[in-house]
């Protein structure tokens, strides 16, 4: 086997064993994490499969695949073994299916996060939790994106509930949204990093 060969098996072994001992750890409705493996049979890539999404929820086939640094046909497999034994389910966003840990989000947060993946929908919610009276013209110069796209993502978040756009841009349920934001903020980029490390300053809080 050529080197480089070697190198990229040895790279997917390592990245496959830190998520499969995440996915190890990860109780299934209701089961302990022992339990869970014997009841779906859990292999140790199903296993990484499982401890990736449950880190990165509304992750989508190709990013879970070249991430995993797995085939297409092998992520396809173990992937249906995971949604037929009850371990995942799945949600159809445009052209991606993604993938979450079944019974952790509600219908609201797995459209949320799906929106969250994207980066232009997900700039414009942070700009807008951070700055509320921000205009679309605002987001746009923030973003770097035209205003005609942030006036097509807005109608795509309104009718998805995400967006309020009764009197200008309102973050629909925003503590929701900030939660999750730092809740999987790794599994984000660096500005949703810093965002989220500034979070707690957004969060109103009414004893």
């Amino acid at each position: 086997m050529p080197d480089g060969d070697r190198g990229v098996d040895a790279e997917k072994r390592a990245t496959l064993r830190r998520f499969a001992a995440l996915g190890a750890a990860t109780p299934l409705a209701g089961l302990s994490a022992g339990e869970a493996r014997a009841a779906t049979d859990r292999s140790d890539t199903r296993d990484a499969i499982l401890g990736y999404v449950s880190t990165t929820p509304g992750a989508h086939f190709s990013k879970l695949r070249d991430d995993l640094k797995l085939g297409t046909g092998e992520t396809q497999h173990h992937l249906r073994r995971l949604l037929d034994d009850g371990a995942l389910v799945s949600r159809r966003d445009g052209d991606y299916r993604r993938f979450f840990v079944a019974d952790r989000f509600s219908t609201f947060e797995q459209v949320a996060l799906g929106y969250l993946r994207r980066e232009t929908p997900r700039g414009m919610l942070t700009t807008l939790l951070r700055h509320p009276a921000a205009t679309g013209s605002d987001i746009a110069s923030a973003l770097d994106v035209s205003r005609a796209t942030v006036s097509s993502y807005a109608s795509q978040l309104e009718e998805a509930g995400l967006l309020d756009r009764t009197d200008g841009y309102a973050v629909s349920r925003p503590e929701t949204i900030i939660t999750l934001l730092v809740r999987y903020a790794d599994s984000f980029d660096a500005e949703t990093r810093a965002f989220a490390a500034d979070a707690a300053s957004l969060v109103s809080y009414d004893p």
